[in-house]
């Protein structure tokens, strides 16, 4: 809670200050100001503090629900920030934080982001955005290329016209995929005949019309959960998402695949939309995109590939050979605050067809008006940032063979983390990298040995200690404030498919050095020796495995 001290006095010759006057040089916030622009990774690593506080802790400074009476003054309240927000705020640009898919900013955001925020322009329409709708319409059709390589004569004829649209710029990849499937929804029940289409008559009599029992969608088990949201938002229930079944690689099982579709159709269930995954989410993996394509074609499908976070690896001529397929689909998802190294809320739809997005067009009277370039009239969202400036200087001032040397080095550097994990006698990868993303475990040399004795309850059990010891690791490694992984549940075949809770590690930030990637393996074999009470457990445990064979 904000101290009663210091406060200002409300005026509106004082409002006024808080828009047109800049703080002293000496002030707290120009002093923040400077040193963010300096070294943004110094100011971070100065201010956010190692060691975790509670959560409850942090909430009480948080508690207060009555809105101030009196004003504070500008440097008063950055210091409180300081104090109780940016302290116990998550460092996820340091090079020691690989758990998730977020990475170190380039030094330049910070200004240019100023800008953007200062000209506060509202993408929705022409009228209160101007240049920025051309530069958005510019971005989408530079990834557009990037993906789907069309003449310079498609993108004179299509990037800028009002009617069509190469894609749509969101908050997020969830939003993207959202309105990828809500355009494969519309065009499944198009207007035909004397039907209006969905978009105008609605769920029940589109079905009624076309003759569907039921609507699905089909995706691999590894899919985003974004995809079950889409389900729901989209009116055919989360029930009707088919999650297909991955082969030992994470992969979609092409012939699982078929047999799905099969079902569907004996059932007189649509499937209006088939979803490749261009590296997953809790593996990094990347599904036949080729051979998805085809059959999503031959079914008449719309074919979406969820590249939210594989899709920069085009930007390598060295590796995008790994999307083989994806110029096929019909819509593609990517997130530009993933691996194109921008901050959270860029996130893009592409769609192949310029007039794919004619199903979701809407419009009204005092915006959005017809023949207009209003980017809103094709968006899930209405009122938007101008992100695409961001995404726009990205690619200008870092280039595509400057993104080439940041995906093939994080690629190539989590090769090094898989073999130096599988190098170690008490490690075990789970999951070998296709991009930068991999899984392994802590398992003592012991425990290697006694699962590949064990069976029926003893196995059983075993799997469960090391779950429970892999939790403990990852949970004591968080705390501490040194380094952070992830965790996830896989089903490795190597252990009968069993649930196995395992390490998962994101290595996109350029600043990871391979010397801390072993800084981590050591820390967490350290907490690992000091949980005395599960390590027993284990020990006993194995005795009596061994004791059995």
């Amino acid at each position: 809670m904000l101290s009663e001290n210091k406060t200002a006095d409300v005026s509106f010759e004082s409002l006024l200050r808080i828009f047109t006057v800049p703080e002293a040089p000496d002030s707290t916030l120009s002093r923040i100001e400077t040193e963010l622009s300096q070294n943004l990774n110094q100011f971070l690593r100065e201010h956010i503090v190692a060691e975790e506080k509670r959560l409850s802790d942090i909430e009480k400074d948080f508690s207060d629900p009555i809105l101030p009476e009196k004003p504070s003054f500008v440097s008063d309240h950055t210091q409180h920030l300081l104090d109780t927000l940016v302290s116990q705020s998550v460092h996820t640009s340091a090079p020691s934080f690989i758990g998730h898919m977020t990475s170190a900013l380039p030094y330049f955001i910070m200004p240019l982001s100023k800008i953007m925020i200062a000209l506060n322009q509202n993408l929705v329409k022409i009228e209160t955005s101007k240049a920025f709708t051309p530069l958005e319409r510019q971005v989408l059709g530079m990834l557009h290329r990037l993906f789907y390589a069309e003449s310079d004569a498609f993108y004179t004829k299509w990037m800028h016209s009002a009617k069509h649209s190469l894609g749509a710029f969101c908050s997020g990849g969830t939003i993207a995929n959202i309105t990828a499937l809500w355009v494969a929804r519309n065009n499944a029940l198009k207007a035909d005949g004397t039907f209006r289409g969905v978009e105008s008559e609605g769920l029940f009599r589109a079905m009624k019309y076309y003759g569907y029992d039921d609507l699905a969608i089909l995706v691999s088990e590894r899919g985003h959960y974004s995809l079950r949201k889409a389900a729901n938002i989209l009116g055919i229930g989360q029930d009707n998402l088919i999650a297909v079944k991955t082969d030992d690689n994470n992969r979609t099982c092409i012939q699982d695949l078929e047999q799905k579709l099969s079902d569907l159709k004996r059932k007189n269930i649509k499937p209006f939309a088939i979803i490749g995954v261009a590296g997953t989410t809790e593996t990094g993996n990347i599904d036949p995109l080729r051979e998805m394509a085809e059959i999503s074609h031959r079914e008449q499908c719309h074919f979406h590939v969820d590249a939210a976070w594989g899709g920069a690896t085009m930007m390598s001529k060295n590796n995008r050979h790994l999307l083989d397929g994806v110029e096929l689909a019909d819509s593609i998802t990517i997130d530009a605050h993933k691996q194109l190294y921008l901050p959270m809320g860029a996130g893009m739809v592409l769609f192949k067809n310029p007039d794919a997005v004619s199903v979701i067009e809407h419009h009204a009277e005092y915006i959005l008006r017809k023949g207009s370039k209003d980017l809103g009239s094709h968006t899930l969202e209405g009122s938007r940032s101008g992100m695409a400036m961001l995404v726009y200087a990205a690619m200008h001032i870092i280039s595509r063979p400057g993104y080439e040397l940041l995906i093939d080095a994080s690629i190539n550097k989590a090769k090094y983390f898989a073999d130096l994990i599988s190098k170690q006698e008490d490690f075990e990868l789970i999951s070998d990298p296709e991009l930068c993303l991999l899984t392994y475990r802590y398992v003592p040399e012991k425990a290697q040995k006694a699962l590949s004795l064990a069976a029926g309850d003893h196995k059983d059990k075993l799997h469960r200690l090391l779950n429970e010891l892999t939790t403990y690791i990852q949970k004591r490694q968080r705390e501490s404030g040194k380094s952070f992984v992830s965790r996830t549940r896989l089903n490795p075949a190597k252990w009968d498919y069993l649930d196995t809770i395992v390490f998962r590690v994101v290595l996109a930030n350029p600043l990871t050095t391979e010397s801390i990637l072993s800084a981590i393996l050591e820390e967490q074999r350290d907490i690992a020796a000091h949980c005395h009470s599960l390590r027993k457990e284990i020990d006993e445990l194995i005795e009596k495995i061994q004791d059995s064979n």
